[in-house]
This record gives structure tokens, sequence and C-alpha cells, in this order.
């Protein structure tokens, strides 16, 4: 199906051009792309275009990919060309999602009807860099989409439309990226549809109540503190993967990788008052770790320069033991 209502795109990551690919495979025309400057990445940390970069490419879509936006900024000539030539180009709408720079208030009134951003969190929880890993981090039952008109605000703007999915036990940051990525490209694309076909998307206000912000992952935060209940520790590590993972730090300091753990009771047998951070058990089917509050029995591992592994491989090349310890994380 052919459409006739011009979409300005900004996004960078792999979340943001499933709704790309979306957009432009029903047809909507798409006369330019925004995204971040190729940054350095992998071992040899060269210069890599991102995700929605490079889907805009092979398609023979327009790309930009201005520093910032903001001519008050670090870049005001490079801010200033961006938006010049924003305004150049034909357009309706401009959808952005974690496109990663902010659009300041000139930008936002360029689009004629305006800017619509796909949130991965029922707003207003969950505003901010990281909703999909703090939703897991907290436990949360469900999250979802959000669609939203855009204004000068960090995810402030009043919603158009909410689509909610449950968290699955069993769900990682990884996994359910992959399950709102496709909710959204869905979303949007119905949302565009509605807007070409009546000229208006309805929007209200977000509620007063429950705003939430979720702050951007740091490195640091990789650290489990064996202090923290196990259940907590358990959705910290679903949280962090595939960034930044767990980490266990053996007392000969060597940091060891977990992307996978469960919360289990102290094992038959070991002493109910272990010290947080003692292995308690070693089997094939995990390492088991005394908490604050339980056990986390570790099930997928990686050693410095390693691959991960199940336990049971792992182990076959690890000696590890019940009774040695885990360093405690400083306290902040």
């Amino acid at each position: 199906m052919t459409h006739t209502l011009r979409v300005v795109f900004a996004g960078t990551p792999e979340f943001a051009a499933s709704a790309l690919a979306a957009i432009h495979e029903a047809g909507f025309p798409v006369p330019l792309v925004l995204t971040q400057p190729d940054r350095p990445a992998g071992r040899g940390m060269k210069l890599q275009a991102s995700a929605v970069k490079r889907y805009a490419l092979e398609r023979g879509l327009e790309v930009a990919q201005p520093p910032s936006l903001r001519r008050a900024g670090k870049f005001p000539a490079e801010a200033a060309q961006a938006v010049e030539r924003l305004r150049a180009t034909p357009h309706d709408v401009m959808v952005v999602a974690a496109y990663g720079l902010l659009l300041p208030q000139e930008v936002l009134d360029i689009p004629p009807r305006g800017c619509i951003n796909i949130h991965a969190s029922l707003l207003p929880r969950w505003r901010g860099a990281a909703p999909i890993h703090r939703a897991l981090e907290a436990g949360d039952a469900e999250t979802g989409i959000t669609l939203m008109q855009m204004d000068a605000g960090l995810d402030t703007g009043a919603m158009i439309e909410v689509a909610r999915t449950p968290i699955d036990p069993r769900d990682t940051t990884a996994t359910l990226h992959d399950k709102l990525a496709a909710q959204g490209a869905q979303l949007i694309v119905d949302a565009l549809s509605t807007l070409e076909r009546t000229g208006v998307l309805p929007a209200s206000a977000q509620p007063a109540d429950g705003v939430t912000y979720a702050e951007k992952i740091g490195k640091h935060e990789a650290a489990l503190d064996w202090r923290d209940s196990a259940a907590a520790l358990a959705r910290q590590v679903r949280a962090f993967d595939p960034f930044p993972g767990g980490v266990a730090t053996l007392e000969d300091g060597t940091a060891l990788k977990v992307w996978a753990a469960e919360a289990v009771a102290v094992t038959a047998g070991a002493s109910p008052d272990a010290e947080p951070g003692t292995i308690v058990a070693v089997s094939p089917d995990g390492v088991v770790i005394a908490c604050g509050e339980g056990a986390l029995r570790l099930t997928q591992l990686q050693k410095p320069g390693g691959k991960r592994l199940p336990a049971r491989e792992f182990l076959a090349g690890t000696t590890l033991a019940a009774g040695q310890r885990m360093r405690l994380p400083e306290s902040v």
C-alpha cells in the first residue's frame, strides 16, 4: 500500500530500526532519517554505523547524523545546518524512537503534525533512557509501549496510544526489547495510518501520579552485591543482559560475568547463616551463593576472555568449590 503521509524518522539502535523498517515497508514516504554519528565499537574500536543508519542506507534513504540539534550546545554550526536541512525537507510528521539526542522546541515546532515518540514503558512510569532495564530490575509485572506527542520535557508529552505486555519471569532485557520493538513498530504504523486518514491523533495528558525515572545503565552497576536478596540479584542479572552483565568477583580478583541466575533456598546441608558471598554448593546445575536473603544459583557464566557457558561446561574448565568467597562491592 502506498501512503502520502511523509515521515521524517529520528532514531539510533535496533529498537528504532524496527520502527523505521515497519514505517518504510508499510509504504510511508521517508524523506529524511536522523541518527547519531558513527561510534567506535568492538575490539578494534572501529567506527560503526547505527542500526538505523544501516537500514536507511540499504534502502537508499537520505541520512543525516548531526552531533546535536541544539544551537546553543557544543556544536552550534552542525546543529544549525541540521535544523535548516529539516526545515527544507518536505514532510508532515516526525517519528522519534531511542534517538539519544534532545530535541529543542525549535525542532519540535517544525513538523506540521508534530513529533511522535515511541517509548518503551507505560508512562509516566520509567521516563528516561533505560526503561526496559529498570522495569525488569524493579520486578514490574508488566510494561509496554507508549506513543506520545513530544514536548520539550523528558518523556512528559501527552499520550496518544498505550499497549501493554506482561513481563515473563524468564525475560531479559534482550528478549523484552525484541517484544517491545515489534509492538512499537506495529503501534506506530497503525497511528500513522490513522493520522493520514483522519488528520488528527487524540492525546491525553500523562497522570501526575506514578512518575519514575529510568536512568542510563552504568558499568559500575554490574557488580553483584551479595548482601542484597537473591530475588533482587536474579532480577539484576536479567535486567543487565546483554549489557553490562552481572559481575561476580572472586577473592583473588577474577571477575566472572553472570548471564543467568535464579533465586533458590539455601541448599540443604549448607549453613543457613552463611555469610553473603559464600559459595555454598557447586554442581552441574549451577553455583549457589549465599545472599542477604536466600541464595542465588548461577547457571550461565563467563570467565575473562571466554564465552558464555552453561554452568556444567563452565565448571569443566574452572575450579570453584563450596566455602570460596566472592568479594562484596564497596558501599556507595
